[in-house]
């Protein structure tokens, strides 16, 4: 099975130019192709993992993949899929995000490894240096206004408004298609489904640039479909906000945690969309699915591939011993990295290392309200310290009870958990 129809069999190809043509371009050549990642954020997040593991397939397949990090076009903002203008960063931060991106696709990708590594670009390198009359004579004057109105990143802003800044930008990404299809010889780009205009606007600039040559150019353009949930909601965002890569901003654990809650609907999609199982693995997977869903195996899978591609082996066992400690309430055998990590989020109070009744000690963390009701709670045998039922009113809660020194759990009910860090 060819590059082009693995894609097709899981799922991943939205549009593509000249089907035909790339097909038999990438059946007769090594092809050099890139996608392009502006710095809008200090990380990326999951919605980026498509493209990133489309650069690793082709590779795979024997390609050269360029990861292109977007220094220049990431002062400008790319105006597809937004209804309103983004704000400016400054170039201070957006030179610090270009460099946390590079980083991290690096970790992903193995830049500069193999015989056909993935290679890091960065557009400031043509685009910063570019002056305003530079940018008007050799890439403006191949831009018909109709023909950039008609474009949907343009056509959908027109209404609500779009400055020239914005309106610029397809030029600006255009130039790093030609660029990389001169210095590399460039010929696919590929990216989300709502880049087709901004791809498209690149292999127009190839074109109208190198007129002489026209017939012997080829450039192609592929996108990859919009992610959707099948409950409707927004594939990467979750009640406490988008699922970054940045271990520090999403945790292993939590990460982990957001591929064991994938829907049955979703599971195999997603499995097929960034996955490297094979044909045979995923039928197994999808009859597993049909016949036992209250297993969640195809999910244990997916969120074991995920977390080891974009975290590691050992983050993986650790989320895994995090979720297996919650679910039978064995807390004593979480390390404090652990908890740092399953417990972010939960309601913490910072207590000195000193012995304190346990009553005493639910009042002031606001575990309970009163007095009276820590009684009641303690009597009720509704409070669990570190996963173990405590119900002696003259408890005292001390060295022993503190999880590396670090941390108590105390568990009111059946899943209101509180974190005492000392």
């Amino acid at each position: 099975m060819d590059v082009l129809q693995d894609l097709e069999s899981r799922g991943l190809i939205h549009q593509t130019t000249d089907r035909d043509g790339l097909e038999k371009h990438l059946s007769e050549n090594q092809v050099t192709l890139y996608c392009g990642f502006d710095p809008t954020a200090d990380s990326l997040h999951i919605g980026h993992l498509v493209p990133i593991t489309m650069l690793k397939r082709f590779q795979k397949a024997g390609h050269k993949p360029i990861a292109l990090v977007g220094g220049g076009t990431g002062m400008i903002g790319d105006p597809s899929g937004r209804t309103s203008e983004r704000t400016l960063n400054d170039d201070a931060v957006v030179k610090g995000y270009s460099e946390q991106i590079r980083q991290q696709i690096a970790k992903l990708l193995n830049f500069d490894k193999g015989e056909n590594p993935v290679v890091s670009r960065n557009n400031h390198d043509w685009l910063g240096s570019m002056t305003v009359i530079d940018f008007l004579r050799d890439a403006g004057k191949h831009f018909g206004i109709n023909y950039m109105l008609a474009k949907e990143s343009v056509s959908a802003r027109i209404e609500q408004g779009i400055t020239f800044t914005e309106f610029s930008y397809m030029i600006l990404q255009s130039l790093d298609y030609l660029k990389l299809n001169e210095q590399e010889n460039c010929t696919l780009q590929i990216g989300g489904s709502d880049q087709w205009g901004n791809i498209t606007a690149g292999m127009e600039l190839i074109r109208r640039s190198r007129e002489e040559e026209a017939e012997e150019i080829k450039v192609f353009g592929l996108t990859v479909p919009l992610i959707t949930k099948a409950d409707g909601t927004k594939f990467g965002k979750t009640a406490g906000g988008a699922i970054w890569l940045d271990p520090e901003k999403t945790t292993p654990y939590e990460f982990y945690q957001f591929w064991i809650n994938t829907d049955d609907r979703d599971v195999m999609k997603f499995t097929r969309y960034f996955t490297f199982l094979t044909e045979a693995e995923m039928a197994e997977m999808e009859e597993e699915v049909a016949n036992h869903p209250e297993n969640r195996l195809a999910q244990k899978r997916l969120a074991e591939e995920m977390t080891k591609i974009v975290h590691s082996e050992a983050a993986l066992e650790q989320a895994q011993k995090i979720s297996a400690s919650l679910f039978t309430g064995d807390l004593k055998q979480l390390s404090a990295s652990d908890i740092e990590q399953g417990f972010k989020g939960v309601p913490t109070f910072a207590a000195a290392k000193e012995d304190l009744g346990l009553i005493d000690l639910l009042v002031n963390a606001s575990i309970s309200p009163s007095k009276r009701q820590a009684r009641e709670d303690i009597k009720n045998g509704a409070i669990y310290i570190n996963g173990e039922r405590q119900q002696e009113m003259q408890y005292v809660v001390g060295e022993q009870d503190r999880i590396d020194g670090q941390f108590t759990i105390i568990r009111r009910g059946k899943k209101k958990y509180f974190l005492i860090r000392y």
